[in-house]
């Protein structure tokens, strides 16, 4: 985006010179020789003394995000739109009033391009708050957090669709000798999956196409990336290895987890013993529960098997289940924060939620949690009045309502 800008700068500077002898400004817009060359100088050096602001601030957010957050969410920072186009701003406004300075020296001046600058100067400027507003608000845990849940469920909503189209059942994967394997020619985490090009593909070659990795799993160089079955065509090999995306690292296109471990590390962060925030660790805990009931209301079962119009399977794709989803979502936080009466109290809260919410077959695992739950405290807080206290659930951690005296609410 910032080269952009500045070939966008560039291109706007010789449009303005084919437009100064063709548009006539009003004499309030017309500027001596002097202030148009002052005017524009300054907005050169403030453009370059804003951009290095704009970088100052990058590697701020690298030390907050390694320090505070997870690293993992770094890859959703140099991605942010808004960081583009302010950079993308500053480069184009740098160069368009750069370009317009050799106007000056030649005896005229650029009065329409003085006052595109101070324009431009202004938009700038407005950018610049709108970026330093989001710079300090979404660099907040709870809401790195909250923008985790909202990528993670919008992954689980197209998830849910998918569940319409798949089996009710999980379908075993074919035993015999694939008569192709499907090798990776580079190392890296699979990042998406082409699940409906794939499918067609197998449905048109009459093929059964298992894959062997789930996505956000790592693939060595020459891993086997998928088995394929049936009438092998000639770029069978080429054809799946290009619908299976890998790159440096996991990414949420498809990896509601990933969304969930994100989360899930600002959490033990703030549990470990050189920050002791437990109340932050609360925080994500609201989270981590926003995405395991939406998850937990699905049936996952299936997900992972595709069928042709006739009911014939494929396509197998490893996919995750509810007590995969439901163990990263609580089992180091329970780990780390065994010790924090504010944890083990959320935590139960979330786990009593999750038992009332999710579908009937999904509550023995989130029961086999709250009994697993129950044994560490039991173990962590020898004092009986303080272990009767730990086992009580409270949404607040500590300091939330207390339950009615019949025990319900």
């Amino acid at each position: 985006m910032p080269l952009v800008g500045t070939a966008a700068g560039g291109l706007l500077a010789l449009a303005d010179l084919w437009l100064e002898d063709r548009v006539r400004m009003p004499p309030a817009w017309t500027y001596s020789a002097s202030t148009a060359s002052s005017l524009l100088s300054g907005v050169a050096a403030a453009m370059v003394g804003l951009l290095g602001l704009v970088v100052t601030i990058g590697v701020l957010v690298v030390q907050m995000a390694t320090g505070t957050l997870s690293p993992r969410f770094m890859r959703l920072w140099y991605r942010d739109r808004l960081q583009k186009l302010v950079l993308a701003s500053f480069t184009a406004t740098f160069v368009f009033s750069y370009a317009l300075l050799r106007r000056v020296g030649t005896g005229t001046v650029p009065d329409l391009g003085v006052t595109i600058a101070g324009i431009a100067v202004t938009l700038d400027l407005i950018l610049l708050l709108l970026y330093l507003d989001r710079f300090v608000h979404t660099l907040r845990p709870v809401a790195v957090a909250a923008a985790m849940a909202r990528a993670g469920l919008r992954v689980i909503g197209r998830t849910e669709r998918a569940t319409a189209e798949s089996p009710a059942v999980r379908r075993p994967a074919p035993t015999a000798e694939p008569d192709l394997r499907v090798r990776s020619r580079g190392s890296g985490a699979i990042q998406a999956v082409h699940v409906h090009g794939l499918l067609r593909y197998a449905t048109t070659h009459d093929l059964v196409c298992v894959l062997r990795h789930a996505v956000g799993d790592f693939v060595t160089q020459g891993g086997v990336l998928a088995d394929v079955y049936g009438p092998v065509p000639p770029d069978a090999a080429r054809r799946v290895r290009g619908m299976v995306a890998l790159g440096p690292e996991r990414t949420l296109e498809q990896d509601p987890a990933f969304a969930l471990r994100i989360i899930v590390d600002i959490a033990i962060r703030a549990l470990s013993p050189a920050v002791n925030d437990p109340t932050t660790a609360t925080q994500m805990l609201n989270y981590v529960g926003t995405m395991l009931v939406a998850l937990g209301t699905l049936d996952l079962t299936g997900i992972g098997t595709r069928t042709d119009a006739g009911g014939a399977v494929r396509l197998l794709v490893p996919t995750r289940g509810w007590e995969d989803y439901l163990e990263l979502g609580v089992g180091e936080i329970r780990q780390y924060g065994a010790g924090s009466r504010q944890t083990c109290r959320r935590l139960r809260a979330l786990l009593q939620d999750l038992e009332a919410d999710v579908l009937p077959a999904n509550r023995p695992a989130v029961q086999r949690q709250l009994a697993v739950l129950d044994r560490v405290v039991m173990s962590s807080f020898a004092d009986l009045e303080e272990r009767r206290y730990v086992l009580t659930g409270d949404r607040q951690g500590v300091g939330g309502a207390s339950p009615p005296p019949d025990g319900t609410g």
